[in-house]
């Protein structure tokens, strides 16, 4: 094996490895994207029920409402996080 062969596998080599690495970032930078149009998808087939949806509606009426997490049953963002004392 000459030298100009070795040096043309190990371009090719590279080559092949970047481009993989480049594949890979692009799927995973989409990766977000995916989950939340799943969730969307999620959404609508349960009817448009999910309560997330309506704390979104409502805090968008006024301006001096803090945003609502949809992720937490209406919970604002800027309230802690309080344990289930009341029984």
């Amino acid at each position: 094996m000459k030298w100009d062969e070795v040096t043309l596998v190990i371009l090719a080599a590279f080559g092949c490895v970047t481009l993989l690495l480049t594949q890979i970032s692009e799927v995973l930078s989409r990766v977000p994207q995916v989950i939340r149009a799943w969730r969307q998808v999620r959404q609508e087939l349960n009817g448009g029920t999910d309560s997330g949806s309506r704390a979104r509606s409502t805090s968008a009426t006024t301006p001096d409402t803090p945003m609502a997490d949809p992720n937490d049953g209406g919970r604002t963002l800027r309230e802690p996080r309080a344990e289930q004392d009341e029984g």
